[in-house]
């Protein structure tokens, strides 16, 4: 059987007036604020004091988009005898975002989780070269950084939540057996005492 004519037409109509009837769903940004999907990846925020100034981001980074700049400084030895220890100190962490394709490598090629995605997305500038970010607008970011994911309940426990744990086990046990070595003591002075009947 022939199409009849002007079906399509009809049924393109249908369709405009159903969406016509429905309640619009337009959000007023930027009155009303996005509710992003929880691993959005926005800007990269950098938690300063985990950084090592290893360079691995730098390198592996594809647009060559992270800039570090480092020193040396050299601490006395710990112990007389001790031989004298060097360590990188950062200067400069930038990320220039109008090259970043937030890929993401950065993040997570980072041995040390120094740096984090947040769902920031708010860092227009009108001047493109205002598009690369110094460390203290990267650590500004830090604080936008969402809390991770629960742990599912019948996940295994990290390594380092385990090793933490079993250190803070061994100390409570070593205190614990001292504090009893200690009563052990009393006990024994007291016992002492009484059997000469005078003070230990």
């Amino acid at each position: 059987m022939p199409p009849i004519p002007g079906s399509g037409l009809a049924k393109g109509l249908a369709v405009t007036l159903r969406t016509m009837t429905r309640k619009t769903v337009t959000a007023q940004y930027p009155d009303t604020q996005p509710e992003l999907p929880p691993r959005s990846r926005g800007v990269i925020g950098l938690f300063e004091e985990n950084c090592t100034v290893c360079m691995l981001c730098a390198r592996e980074c594809p647009d060559w988009c992270i800039y570090i700049d480092s020193h040396k400084e050299t601490s006395p030895p710990a112990a007389p005898g001790g031989r004298e220890r060097s360590r990188n100190v950062l200067d400069r962490f930038a990320i220039d975002f109008s090259l970043c394709m937030y890929c993401g490598i950065c993040i997570e090629v980072c041995p040390f989780d120094a740096l984090f995605w947040s769902p920031e997305f708010e860092y227009a500038e009108t001047d493109i070269h205002e598009l690369t970010h110094e460390r203290d607008k990267l650590r500004e970011w830090m604080w936008t950084v969402p809390e991770p994911p629960a742990l599912d309940p019948g996940a295994e426990e990290p390594k380092e939540i385990a090793a933490a744990r079993k250190a803070a086990d061994k100390l409570a046990a070593l205190r614990a057996q001292a504090q009893q070595d200690q009563t052990d003591e009393n006990q024994d002075g007291k016992n002492q005492a009484d059997e000469t009947g005078g003070t230990p």
